[in-house]
């Protein structure tokens, strides 16, 4: 009997142990978003998918690179100014996210434009403006059609599996909003159209920040 208490507060201690080493929110390492909760230690190991390298343009014509991104927490998506649907909903939806933390410095948004042939620095700058966008809170970012897209698709897994193997010629266009730590890694996927992912998605960053 005293052996099988030992055993089981043995048990305890070591689920104890494990939860407080373990991170707060899991890492999506392959495009099926398949989530895994490491500990901190296995967190830092190079086997962890990472956003690659960029730079691309913003709406204020400053060029933005993931570097400038390192150690901050941010949110990423993939519109085009003149889409009629689901980008609308996503950037009303995300308008409470900046609004959150607004003076959170180490909490960023970042929307990719998925047609740069249309979206220019000057006219995501007038989209900007219109929809209250602050250019130090939020970043739109435009560039060359197949970095993005490459970007997009094998870095975000913006599309999940149906999108991996897609390239620029093929049209994107996903309503999955994205959450990045501050080490480049996929913490988090939800819908931007939907206010209760975007809820999920605010609390998720409160975790994030307190891991």
């Amino acid at each position: 009997m005293r052996k099988m208490l030992i055993f089981i507060l043995l048990l305890a201690f070591l689920a104890c142990q494990k939860k407080e080493n373990a991170a707060t929110l899991p890492v999506y390492n392959q495009a099926n978003f398949t989530p895994l909760w490491l500990s901190k230690k296995e967190m830092e190991t190079d086997t962890i998918h990472r956003i690659a390298d960029f730079s691309f343009q913003n709406q204020l014509g400053e060029t933005v690179t993931n570097a400038q991104l390192d150690g901050k927490i941010y949110v990423a998506n993939f519109i085009f100014t003149i889409c009629p649907s689901i980008c609308p909903k996503m950037q009303d939806n995300l308008d409470l996210v900046q609004k959150t933390f607004a003076t959170d410095p180490s909490v960023l948004l970042v929307s990719h434009t998925v047609m740069p042939w249309v979206d220019s620095v000057a006219q995501l700058k007038s989209y900007g403006q219109k929809r209250n966008i602050d250019p130090k809170k939020w970043q739109l970012l435009t560039g060359d059609a197949g970095k993005i897209y490459d970007l997009a698709r094998k870095s975000y897994f913006a599309e999940e599996e149906i999108g991996y193997a897609k390239d620029s010629t093929e049209f994107l266009h996903t309503e999955h909003v994205l959450l990045i730590d501050g080490k480049r890694r996929l913490r988090g996927v939800y819908n931007g159209t939907l206010p209760l992912e975007i809820e999920r998605l605010i609390e998720d960053i409160k975790v994030l920040k307190r891991e």
